[in-house]
């Protein structure tokens, strides 16, 4: 959706063409989406904890689905949100997916576990996004009409010109619901061990920062949920996550904006093919080097890694501006996407360590639902605000020249540098492995 959405928002009677208007409706919808992500995350995940993975991931993949159609016959801004909004609330299958990385694998195996799930995501987004003929749902780019001919000739694709890239979506969906109801064993009792996840022999967890570790065959009440660690990996998530939706959120954005207006004005072909080289090698990057990186410069030191090649990408979209104003879209503006794009993989690293610092922050299995309960409605309620406030900030700064356009990217350095200072109170590896 990334690579169509903004020329989707310009085509809205709401919008009525106007570039500049896009941030303010882009921030809007991505923060409604994490809105209803916030008020449905924790539930989806601790009802995981009493009936199972399995039947709230089946559930959400069929919510999900639904949603995806929906979207596709949305005519209004208001209809697109009420979409995103069920999207949103279906997501909870992402929690239970890392809750079930989290019982699959062990502390040997954990960060090889966790760099597999980018490298799934790689797979699939470099067919959705990529503007190549093969792909079906890219001729929505430019209208069916015009490339597929008599193929898409039918009234109805022009009526609804983006339906059928949210219709293949949607078969992808509905692939891995069969997939996944035929296939995929639960995982909630798969283990004996009344120990944290990824807990060693040797583990020193004091005793004030834990509690009384539950049996394994009851869910612990919240409030036992509720230690040191699970508020620091809580908190370090969410905050990053903040930054991660901000990314999403601006590269389209700003690569579509005209380059009058601070932007690229990159057509949503060109920013798909970005976005499925971004995906293509991110996944794949992860899953050779993320564990290697963990095992040679410890959990804490990749995650400030990550946090810094945030920094680059912000500071990277005005120069890239520049550049454009200067020559257009020449060699200097590709050569700065490709490092944009590098600084995107070497981010995304950051989720797989959080990933691992919140699961081993869990008490036991029975409270891994809770726990990413928590951290999903954390990262979706600061994803609820972040993305509009960056919107808001971007289309201010562009109308009213603050500090030549460039305020929005000064605002977000500095919640990067808040980041790395929370970040200080993470353990130099897992929750579970740490030294006193």
């Amino acid at each position: 959706m990334g690579s169509y959405l903004s020329q989707l928002l310009r085509e809205l009677p709401e919008v009525g063409g106007d570039a500049r208007k896009v941030g303010y409706y882009m921030g809007i919808m991505v923060s409604l989406f994490c809105a209803a992500e916030a008020v449905t995350s924790f539930p989806w995940n601790r009802l995981s904890d009493h009936v199972g993975r399995k039947p709230v991931l089946l559930s959400c993949l069929v919510g999900s689905t639904l949603s995806m159609l929906l979207f596709g016959l949305s005519r209004s801004f208001w209809a697109l949100v009420l979409s995103q909004c069920l999207h949103g609330a279906m997501m909870g299958h992402i929690g239970v997916v890392k809750i079930m990385t989290t019982e699959l694998t062990d502390e040997t195996n954990v960060a090889q576990g966790f760099s597999m799930l980018p490298l799934a995501q790689s797979l699939g987004n470099p067919l959705t996004d990529s503007p190549n003929p093969l792909a079906p749902w890219s001729v929505v780019s430019c209208h069916g009409r015009e490339i597929a001919g008599h193929i898409f000739s039918h009234p109805f694709w022009a009526d609804y010109p983006y339906f059928l890239p949210c219709l293949v979506a949607a078969m992808f969906a509905c692939l891995s619901l069969v997939i996944t109801g035929l296939y995929l064993e639960e995982t909630l009792n798969s283990r004996s061990s009344e120990k944290p996840p990824h807990a060693t022999p040797n583990s020193d967890i004091p005793q004030e920062e834990t509690g009384d570790i539950p049996d394994l065959d009851m869910t612990p009440p919240l409030r036992s949920v509720l230690t040191k660690p699970v508020v620091v990996s809580v908190a370090n998530y969410a905050m990053f996550a903040l930054l991660g939706a901000v990314v999403a959120t601006y590269i389209p954005l700003v690569w579509s904006t005209p380059v009058e207006c601070g932007g690229l004005d990159l057509s949503p072909a060109s920013i798909g093919l970005w976005l499925s080289v971004y995906a293509g090698i991110c996944g794949f990057f992860q899953f050779a080097f993320f564990s290697r990186f963990v095992s040679r410069f410890g959990l804490r030191r990749v995650f400030v890694f990550s946090i810094v090649s945030c920094a680059v990408i912000y500071t990277l979209f005005p120069f890239e501006n520049l550049a454009a104003v200067g020559g257009g879209q020449n060699i200097v503006v590709w050569l700065l996407i490709v490092l944009q794009i590098s600084s995107y993989c070497v981010f995304d690293m950051g989720y797989s360590a959080m990933n691992m610092y919140v699961s081993s922050a869990a008490l036991n299995t029975r409270s891994l639902g809770a726990v990413y309960g928590l951290s999903h409605v954390a990262t979706s309620v600061l994803g609820t605000v972040g993305p509009a406030a960056a919107g808001w900030l971007f289309a201010f700064s562009l109308t009213h020249n603050v500090l030549g356009g460039t305020f929005a990217y000064i605002v977000l350095l500095g919640v990067v540098c808040v980041e790395l200072g929370v970040s200080t109170q993470l353990p130099k590896n897992t929750w579970a492995h740490r030294e006193e």
